[in-house]
């Protein structure tokens, strides 16, 4: 038995080394992605659920800034359930599971295929459902994932995302960022002292609001999602537009705000909500790629590839959090490590 939290430490731990791996296969990766055809793609379909529903909506940013065509997150219950027959003739369908054992995003993908989709799946299983049911499998290549939350596995979906963009069209990123994203994730692995002091500062909330804005939306919607799992607390993840737009009257002193930035044009936007918060005599903790915020990560040049090394932060925070809460993060209540929507 192991001891609380320790497995899911543990493949945090691994991240470095596990993107270090994918970005190595990255020539390969965007070769083969770009021999599918057709080019250019009518537009893009992603399927997924969980976790990987957050490393699809950051696809949906990279990806159609790239491709400059519709990228859509797929509403699966429309074909499983509805039965509703789509029109996918020259479009790029993308199936993302760690698993690959998710029956509905595997149906999902193979219907998309029958109406004319060209489809690809994203998995750490390559013998899985999903991969038979796609024409080209890109392997995360993690290794095994035991703690029920998933850590490296979603970093890796984040930078398959990336590649996927990569083979689409133009993107604000070089080989140098590629090059310098390991050791990003490293440094934030190595000072887990910030997502302690965090936890500290959150054993007594009863509930989280995170928000984001642009291709950190990813983050806010995963930071909250792990902390949900990983630490039983009620939290929402949000993009700070849409949070103006109603939820904003939940802002009082009790709910803190976990105010999620990178260097660019959102920042902005995230930093005057966060302001409007502390006005209002609420907590702010500040997750971002600066040394003065409450939980700091390293700067990259690229604002998009800054979302895998925030991701790795809020991981850290969920874990420190369950830990103080006395919840097992391996093993939340109620949760497994395959949940089989149909």
């Amino acid at each position: 038995m192991t001891d609380p939290g320790e497995l899911m430490e543990a493949e945090i731990a691994a991240q470095p080394e596990a993107a270090s791996r994918l970005i190595a296969r990255r020539s390969n990766v965007v070769h083969s992605l770009r021999a599918l055809g057709p080019r250019p793609h009518a537009g893009v379909v992603i399927v997924a659920r969980g976790s990987s529903d957050h490393a699809a909506v950051f696809g949906r940013y990279v990806c159609e800034a790239a491709c400059g065509r519709p990228v859509a997150l797929a509403a699966p219950s429309l074909t499983t359930l509805y039965e509703v027959d789509l029109n996918l003739e020259d479009w790029l369908a993308v199936g993302v599971s760690q698993s690959g054992r998710t029956p509905e995003v595997a149906t999902v993908l193979s219907a998309y295929a029958e109406r004319g989709a060209r489809t690809v799946a994203v998995t750490n299983e390559p013998d899985s459902p999903l991969a038979e049911a796609a024409e080209l499998t890109i392997e995360l290549g993690t290794g095994p994932e035991r703690a029920v939350p998933a850590t490296k596995t979603v970093t890796a979906q984040l930078v398959v995302m990336a590649m996927i963009a990569e083979a689409l069209g133009p993107v604000p990123w070089a080989a140098a960022d590629w090059e310098a994203l390991p050791a990003a994730v490293a440094s934030v692995v190595a000072d887990p002292d910030p997502a302690d002091r965090a936890a500290e500062a959150l054993a007594e909330a009863g509930g989280l609001v995170c928000v984001a804005r642009g291709y950190l939306q990813c983050v806010a919607l995963e930071a909250a999602l792990k902390l949900r799992e990983a630490a039983g607390l009620p939290a929402e993840g949000w993009s700070a537009a849409d949070y103006r737009h109603g939820p904003a009257t939940t802002a009082r002193g009790d709910v803190p705000l976990l105010a999620i930035t990178a260097r660019g044009p959102a920042a902005a936007d995230v930093d005057a909500l966060a302001t409007r918060w502390r006005e209002g005599g609420s907590r702010v903790l500040r997750l971002a790629d600066e040394r003065g915020a409450e939980l700091p990560y390293e700067r990259t040049p690229s604002e998009p590839l800054a979302a895998v090394t925030a991701i790795v932060r809020a991981q850290q925070l969920a874990l420190a959090l369950g830990r103080r809460r006395g919840v097992d993060p391996d093993r939340p209540p109620q949760l497994t490590k395959v949940t089989l929507t149909r």
